[in-house]
């Protein structure tokens, strides 16, 4: 019988009982570490990346914000291009 788990959903589809018990059993035979996907985000460099808050003014985020959109990027790709950009960094 296909019962569904009443809390359980991905992307609004519920999860049945028997989907679950399907990856519990594979997660109980276990995997293989070589195998599975990286966690986390892509390293940006050669090492751990750091954080770095500005502020701008409303016309700078907007405008920033639709160069972002236009170019179908982040608008944290636009900054990181600029700033190479600005101080000659590879």
């Amino acid at each position: 019988m296909s019962t569904e788990h009443p809390k359980l959903s991905i992307g609004g589809v519920p999860v049945s009982e028997e989907t679950l018990d399907e990856w519990v059993a594979e997660a109980e035979r276990g995997y293989d570490p070589l195998t599975m996907r990286p966690v986390g985000r892509p390293p940006l460099g050669d090492g751990p990346s750091s954080v770095v808050q500005v502020r701008v003014d409303p016309a700078l985020g907007d405008a920033l914000a639709a160069r972002a959109a236009d170019d179908a990027t982040t608008a944290s790709e636009i900054v990181r291009r600029a700033l190479r950009a600005y101080l000659d960094v590879a």
